[in-house]
């Protein structure tokens, strides 16, 4: 009789444990904290003048304006997925992605513009670790 009263224990134990665990992601899921709810506001983001940043971001930033020619033409303008989620969460095809040059780099480097829609601005110089956002007039 003790064993199978153990028994029954251990196993609603570990029918607790697997609840509160399945509870634990469906929450964080569903918009708890935990980094894979809703991305940040703009305004939680810090900004910056176009002309503080390396001055490869301000030749793209003309780039895009004048729609092209970019150096990167199957990279440069594709669509943002925004995977990693550090900027605010949007519908797809909302943000799209410029290559900014690193200068000595063999490849694209991890410098990018970012565009959204509603005329935003964005810098990453880390491939999407860290954004800022970035004010063109200034």
């Amino acid at each position: 009789m003790k064993t199978s009263t153990s028994r029954t224990r251990i196993t609603v134990a570990l029918i607790g444990l697997i609840v509160l665990v399945l509870g634990g992601w469906l929450v964080r899921e569903v918009g708890g904290s935990g980094g894979t709810g809703p991305g940040p506001s703009t305004a939680s983001l810090p900004g910056r003048a176009l002309s503080t940043l390396p001055p490869e971001a301000t030749q793209t930033w003309k780039l895009i304006e004048k729609g092209g020619p970019f150096p990167y033409p199957r990279n440069d303008g594709v669509v943002f997925e925004n995977r990693e989620k550090r900027l605010p969460e949007k519908q797809s095809g909302y943000y799209h992605e410029y290559t900014v040059p690193t200068p000595g780099s063999q490849d694209r480097g991890p410098r990018r513009l970012i565009t959204g829609k509603s005329q935003e601005l964005y810098y990453t110089g880390d491939h999407y670790s860290t954004f800022v956002v970035v004010d063109p007039s200034r």
